[in-house]
């Protein structure tokens, strides 16, 4: 089943947001070690700008791969995975049978 766009907006706010209170807090670490000294205020901008890039990034690399699979599938959709709980095609189930 395809995701909604609702979720998919969901999901990317998320990993958005995941992303860059990751990447502030590593900077906040990592910084010392290379002997860069930045307050707070600079590691949000900081972060903000590493955001924006890897939201391009992310878009771009989608609707590439969208392209790509619209091209090599000639628009289908991709099946639904078979989860393993719905029966099995290895024993298919009869409906009628006469003798």
């Amino acid at each position: 089943m395809m995701q909604s766009r609702r979720m998919s907006l969901i999901e990317a706010a998320t990993n958005t947001t995941v992303g860059y209170a990751l990447a502030v807090g590593t900077q906040m670490v990592v910084f010392p070690f290379y002997g860069l000294d930045a307050a707070l205020p600079e590691h949000l901008a900081i972060g903000a700008v590493f955001v924006l890039v890897s939201l391009v990034r992310s878009y771009v690399l989608r609707r590439a791969f969208a392209g790509a699979w619209r091209r090599v599938t000639g628009g289908r959709s991709p099946r639904p995975a078979h989860d393993g709980l719905r029966g099995s095609s290895a024993s298919p189930t009869r409906t009628s049978e006469v003798d």
